[in-house]
């Protein structure tokens, strides 16, 4: 069998191929990441009269084309975690020795020694790191719009207390929701308050066409009668006006990226082949993410292959 350790960077990466953990094959050598350097590289590999094992680190998406063209040419390849790598004791070098050289004959070892459990890189693993990736900003941006929904709320209570309790419509595909949207153009009390009766319903039914949203009459004469019996910490005026809008505009930015977020992903993960099967088990794209990389890095530890990353959700989480 022949371990080939590859240390992968921008453009470029340095190769080793060892035989056992004593017998170097080939010393390190760098390739270029063009079509000419992977073919001269499958071509050397090719040649070897034995089992033939890639391994490399999966070091943002540096590693993708040079394992997508060494899988294309019909090696085995496994990307790894580069914390497995990095914590991985081979009982041959005492000191940190940190070269690429050094670090290609590491991976080289570290192939050797988990040579049975290594797992098998395809294309599919492109599509569930984007997905994975994909997932963590969504996160990001799903706490950003707490945040800013709750900073809105506070305001509102100064202005129009209670506004965003009038509507509980679900989130459209854009991002919007109907309660900021209504406080985008009633940001205060008053701005229904001291117009008639009449006159506010008529207003709502415009407000209603011109964002798509069903028109009740018995609503609009509700939200108004509501209106007249709240009392506003602060006065309407330009400031109050400013402060409202600004931050709606803040929330449903973060919201249509959440909802494009969201949209991508089912996307992503409809092109999984055990995508039907844990949707069905799960019922929704949040637990069929979390139950999904909770499997994978729960086995992948079970074989010593996966170390939890900076800032990366735990087990629990």
């Amino acid at each position: 069998m022949f371990a080939v350790g590859v240390d992968v960077s921008n453009g470029r990466s340095m190769v080793a191929v060892l035989q056992s953990k004593t017998s170097v094959l080939m010393k390190p050598f760098e390739i270029p990441h063009t079509a000419e350097g992977f073919a001269s590289l499958a071509g050397k590999l090719a040649g070897l009269d034995g089992e033939v094992r890639i391994v490399m680190e999966h070091t943002g998406r540096y590693y993708e084309s040079f394992a997508r063209a060494m899988h294309n040419a019909g090696f085995f390849v496994s990307a790894i975690n580069p914390l497995a790598i990095k914590n991985y004791q081979d009982g041959i070098n005492i000191r940190k020795v940190k070269t690429d050289k050094a670090d290609a004959m590491k991976i080289a070892r570290f192939a050797l020694d988990k040579w049975e459990i290594l797992p098998q890189y395809t294309p599919m693993d492109t599509i569930r790191y984007d997905l994975k990736t994909m997932h963590r900003q969504f996160q990001l941006s799903s706490k950003t719009k707490t945040e800013l929904s709750n900073n809105l709320i506070a305001l509102l209570e100064q202005s129009y207390p209670g506004a965003n309790q009038y509507f509980d419509s679900p989130v459209r595909p854009d991002g919007s929701q109907k309660w900021v949207d209504y406080v985008d153009t009633f940001w205060h009390v008053d701005c229904v308050a001291r117009v008639s009766q009449n006159a506010f319903v008529e207003r709502y039914r415009k407000w209603c066409k011109r964002h798509g949203y069903n028109f009740s009459q018995q609503t609009a004469i509700d939200l108004h009668t509501d209106a007249r019996q709240k009392f506003p910490l602060v006065p309407k005026s330009d400031t109050c006006k400013l402060l409202v809008r600004e931050a709606v505009s803040q929330l449903n930015a973060v919201s249509r990226t959440v909802e494009t977020y969201r949209t991508e992903m089912d996307r992503l993960a409809s092109q999984l082949p055990e995508y039907k099967t844990v949707m069905a088990m799960t019922g929704g794209m949040t637990k069929f993410l979390r139950i999904y990389y909770g499997k994978v890095r729960d086995g992948l530890k079970e074989q010593g292959l996966w170390e939890q990353t900076p800032g990366e959700p735990g087990k629990a989480d």
